[in-house]
């Protein structure tokens, strides 16, 4: 029709408009708009406001598809709708401009060898005490995870823990990142702050237009780990935005913020921890949702022989930290001492477990 065409994802500010040359004219495809404002209505006034941006060279158009959804989340900014009925020869359409972030180069359990992948299981079953039925059933998803992976057919290993604070479901993020060898920050979210409405800008970044708009706490995490994988803190708390946006994260691989930037998290594993009990998960999470995720566990409190493993481990693990930063001068005796204070079965909270052992080696090393 000799109209220029263009994706609405070409203009993330009212700025980029008036680039546009105003003898031209546009036909500027909404397509994009619905998936995204549909998990997101808090965006829509925003978008409202960026169509008064346009001049009269502008059209709108819009895949068929979408055609109920897009006459009623625009029903008061057109004031008429109509189906375009054109006949060509040849269809030439410009390619809609994606933006697709380089992933940085992380270390991620599909790259893994064989030997590697021993090491891996190693490291992660001395790190986490107790919980031997996860440990066992963790080995068989992350083999068939490996597998699926590479023909493409599993693009994310996602975990959703539940049980009581404490019990250790944190620390399973924890022992994976430390047995892929990371040197960097664990990329944590705690979702206790996203319970808001407009939660979903916090996290992928701010509203498209505003100054300062950034690509959100999520993809900044990830900036700062060396590794391929994700703490969801605390998800229950999540506002249902939220909820919607992981949805498509688990079924893509990617993760998309505000500016419409893609990041491939093909490979990763997510790990989503919650309190909440297993009827109140199925109340709160979506069936969409719930069959997203690969495991579904409760955490059940640790045996006394699980936490007395974990009282050496943790005893030997301070004092060799002590003498790497303080003072190599440690009495041998020191751990017997503090292993001997204290009676693992006045803790059902691994967190107050942690506190009193260092609390015990603070009080036992002024002696020395």
């Amino acid at each position: 029709m000799g109209a220029k065409l263009l994706s609405i994802s070409r203009f993330l500010s009212s700025e980029r408009i008036g680039e546009l040359d105003n003898e031209t004219d546009y036909y500027v495809d909404l397509s994009a708009l619905v998936g995204f404002i549909k998990s997101n209505d808090t965006q829509m006034l925003n978008f409202e406001q960026l169509f008064y941006s346009f001049n009269d060279n502008i059209s709108f158009i819009c895949d068929s598809i979408y055609e109920n959804d897009i006459k009623y989340l625009f029903r008061y900014v057109f004031d008429d709708f109509a189906n375009i009925d054109v006949e060509a020869e040849e269809a030439v359409l410009d390619q809609v401009d994606k933006t697709v972030v380089e992933p940085k180069d992380v270390r991620k359990i599909t790259d893994l060898n064989e030997t590697e992948l021993e090491a891996f299981y190693n490291s992660f079953d001395s790190r986490l005490y107790g919980h031997e039925r996860f440990k066992k059933e963790f080995k068989e998803i992350v083999d068939s995870f490996r597998v699926f992976n590479k023909i493409g057919e599993h693009k994310i290993l996602s975990l959703f823990l539940m049980g009581d604070s404490g019990v250790g479901k944190t620390e399973v993020a924890r022992s994976i990142h430390k047995a892929l060898g990371s040197k960097s920050k664990l990329a944590k979210v705690n979702f206790g702050n996203y319970s808001s409405h407009d939660a979903l800008n916090s996290l992928i970044g701010s509203p498209l237009g505003y100054i300062g708009s950034d690509g959100g706490e999520l993809v900044k995490r990830m900036s700062e780990t060396d590794v391929g994988l994700i703490l969801i803190d605390e998800f229950e708390k999540a506002d249902n935005a939220v909820f919607n946006y992981f949805l498509d994260v688990l079924e893509n691989g990617k993760i998309v913020n505000s500016q419409a930037e893609e990041y491939d998290v093909n490979g990763y594993i997510i790990v989503f921890t919650s309190n909440i009990s297993k009827d109140d998960f199925k109340r709160k999470i979506s069936p969409e949702l719930r069959s997203r995720f690969d495991y579904k566990g409760m955490f059940n409190l640790l045996t006394e022989e699980d936490k007395l493993k974990f009282v050496h481990y943790r005893v030997n693990q301070i004092i060799d930290k002590y003498k790497e930063y303080v003072s190599y001068n440690v009495p041998e005796r020191i751990h017997d001492e503090v292993v001997g204070a204290i009676d693992v079965k006045e803790y059902k909270n691994m967190r107050d477990l942690n506190k009193k052992i260092k609390d015990t080696f603070v009080e036992k090393i002024k002696k020395y």
